[in-house]
C-alpha cells in the first residue's frame, strides 16, 4: 500500500541537488507503511531523502538498515530540528540501534539509553558518513534570544517566605505539595494569590528520571522543549490565561492532536488564575482528567491519550468588581445575586475535586512586618514536603500509587483508615450534607498529609477535624 509522502517530490529534487547529489532519472513512488495510520509532518523528510539515494546506489544499501533518520530538510539542504524525537525515539528503542537527527535534537535523542546517537547540520554531513566516512561535527547550538527563564532558574528566584501576611494559606500550600492535593485560593487582588500559585513548584522534590522523561516527552511533542535542552528535571508550572480554548488547556488540535496544558502540567503544577472568567466548559473539561489522570481526545481517525496527573490552584476574586472595603477605599458595590453569579461559574462538581480551600485576607503593613519573623524559606518547606512524600511511598510500596491525593477511595477505607473514633466528625458532617462521598474520600487523604508532616503514623481526630475546614474553606 502507498500513501503520499509529506513533501512533493519536486522539493526533494531541490534539496538532493542543493546536497550535491543528482536526482535520479526514473519513477520514484514511497510508501510509507502502515498506511492505515496518518503521517503528518516534516520529520519524515531526511528518511525519504536517504531512502531515495539508496534505491539509487547513491549510498550502500546496506548503510541505513537499522537506523532512524529524524529530521526535516531546507530547501537548502540544511538539518532542522522536529518535535516529539524523544517518545519517537523511545518507541523504535528495540528495532534500531543509530538514531541521526539534526544537532538541535541530539541532546533531546541522547535521553534514550542504549542508543547511539548521531547529530548533522546538513544532509551532505549524513551523506558522507553513510558512505564511510568521519561522523558529523556538530556546530554548538546557540540559545534562543529573551526565552523564557528555565524552572531552575525560576526557582531559584521565587521563595515561599515572600508570600508574607498569608500563614494559613502557605500551610494549605505545604499540605497540597506533601499530598499532591488541589487547591483553591479565593480573595481580593494583591492578598498573594499568584504569588504563592508561583511558588509551590518551589516546594516541590525534583522529579524521578522516569517521571521527568515522561514530562519531557510531553513537552517535546508539543514543540515547547528548547533546542538543545535536555532532561527536565523540575516539576513544570503551567498558567494558561483565561482565554483559552479547551483544544489548549485539554489537548486537540485540527490537524495533528496535541497535548494542551494539563499534560504539560503533567507531575507539576496547572495554575488557573481569574478562575471564574474561564469558559465554564473549559472548566468543566478539566474533571475528567482530575479523576483519572489521563486526556482522551477522539476524532473520527485515531485515538490519542496524554498523560494529565497534575496539582490544580485556581484562584479568584471574591466577586466582578473585586474592590476590597478599606483606609480610602470605597468597598465592594456588587450585590449579593451577582457575587453568587460570578463564583458559580466554577461548578460544583468541580469544586468537589479540589481538596483545599483557602480564603485569603487583605494584608496589612502590621500584618506584613509581623510575619516576617515567622515566614518559612522555600528550602525549609521543602525538606518538610520531601519527608512526608518519603514516608507516604513507604506506607504505598508496592501499589501503583506515590501520593495520597492518587489513593482510591475504596482502597483508603480498607486498607489506610486513620485512628478508630477519629472520622467522627466526618461522619457527623456527612449526614448534614456538608460533604459529599467523593468529599469525604479526599478529606481522608488531606489527614493522611498532615498525619505525615507531622510524623505520624496514622491520621487522628485533630488531622481530620482540620482536613474538613480545609475541604469546606472554613479552617482557621
Amino acid at each position: 500500500m502507498l500513501s503520499q509522502p509529506p513533501a512533493s517530490t519536486r522539493v526533494f529534487n531541490r534539496e538532493l541537488r542543493n546536497s550535491g547529489e543528482s536526482w535520479p532519472n526514473s519513477k520514484i513512488t514511497v510508501g510509507l507503511s502502515p498506511a492505515a495510520l496518518p503521517k503528518r509532518g516534516s520529520g519524515f523528510d531526511m528518511a525519504i531523502a536517504v531512502a531515495i539515494l539508496a534505491a539509487a546506489d547513491a549510498v550502500p544499501l546496506a548503510t541505513p538498515a537499522g537506523a532512524m533518520f529524524l529530521a526535516e530538510l531546507g530547501l537548502d539542504g540544511r538539518l532542522r530540528p522536529v518535535p516529539g524525537v524523544l517518545p519517537a525515539v523511545a518507541a523504535a528503542e528495540g528495532g534500531v540501534s543509530t538514531v541521526v537527527v539534526a544537532a538541535q535534537n541530539v541532546a533531546e535523542a541522547a535521553l534514550v539509553p542504549g542508543v547511539r546517537v548521531v547529530g548533522a547540520n546538513t544532509l551532505t554531513e549524513v551523506i558522507v558518513w553513510l558512505r564511510g566516512g568521519p561522523l558529523p561535527v556538530l556546530a554548538p547550538v546557540p540559545e534562543p534570544p529573551n526565552g523564557p527563564p528555565s524552572a531552575d532558574a525560576l526557582a531559584k528566584r521565587l521563595d515561599l517566605a515572600d508570600v508574607l501576611g498569608q500563614a494559613e494559606a502557605r500551610l494549605a500550600a505545604e499540605i497540597c505539595a506533601a499530598g499532591g492535593h488541589n487547591l483553591s485560593l479565593l480573595g481580593p487582588p494583591g492578598a498573594g494569590k499568584t504569588m504563592l500559585a508561583e511558588r509551590l513548584p518551589t516546594i516541590l522534590p525534583e522529579l524521578e528520571r522516569a517521571a521527568a522523561i515522561e514530562v519531557t516527552s510531553i513537552h517535546s511533542i508539543a514543540g515547547r522543549l528548547p533546542a538543545g535542552a535536555g532532561l527536565l528535571s523540575m516539576p513544570p508550572f503551567c498558567a494558561p490565561h483565561h482565554t483559552s480554548s479547551m483544544a489548549a488547556i485539554v489537548g486537540g488540535g485540527s490537524g495533528v492532536v496535541r497535548p494542551g496544558a494539563a499534560s504539560l502540567a503533567h507531575n507539576g503544577i496547572l495554575f488557573l488564575d481569574e478562575a471564574p472568567e474561564f469558559h465554564r466548559d473549559v472548566l468543566d473539561a478539566l474533571r475528567q482528567p482530575l479523576e483519572s489522570g489521563e486526556v482522551v481526545i477522539a476524532r473520527s481517525g485515531a485515538q490519542a491519550v496524554f498523560p494529565a496527573r497534575f496539582t490544580l490552584v485556581m484562584a479568584a476574586n471574591p466577586c466582578p468588581c473585586a474592590n476590597t472595603a478599606g483606609p480610602g477605599k470605597a468597598g465592594c458595590s456588587c450585590s449579593p445575586a451577582a457575587r453568587r453569579r460570578y463564583l458559580a461559574r466554577i461548578s460544583g462538581p468541580l469544586l468537589d475535586r479540589v481538596d483545599v480551600k483557602v480564603r485569603l485576607q487583605p494584608v496589612s503593613r502590621r500584618d506584613m512586618l509581623y510575619d516576617r519573623k515567622f515566614a518559612e524559606t522555600s528550602a525549609t518547606v521543602a525538606r518538610r514536603v520531601i519527608a512526608a512524600r518519603e514516608r507516604c511511598t513507604a506506607r504505598l510500596a508496592g501499589t501503583p500509587w506515590r501520593l495520597n491525593a492518587e489513593v482510591p477511595g475504596t482502597v483508603l477505607r480498607r486498607e489506610f483508615p486513620p485512628r478508630p473514633g477519629a472520622l467522627a466528625s466526618l461522619d457527623r458532617a456527612m449526614e448534614l450534607g456538608q460533604v459529599s462521598a467523593r468529599g469525604a474520600d479526599k478529606i481522608v487523604r488531606v489527614a493522611w498529609s498532615l498525619a505525615d508532616l507531622a510524623g505520624q503514623d496514622q491520621p487522628g481526630a485533630d488531622q481530620v477535624n482540620l482536613a474538613i475546614g480545609l475541604w469546606l474553606g472554613v479552617a482557621q
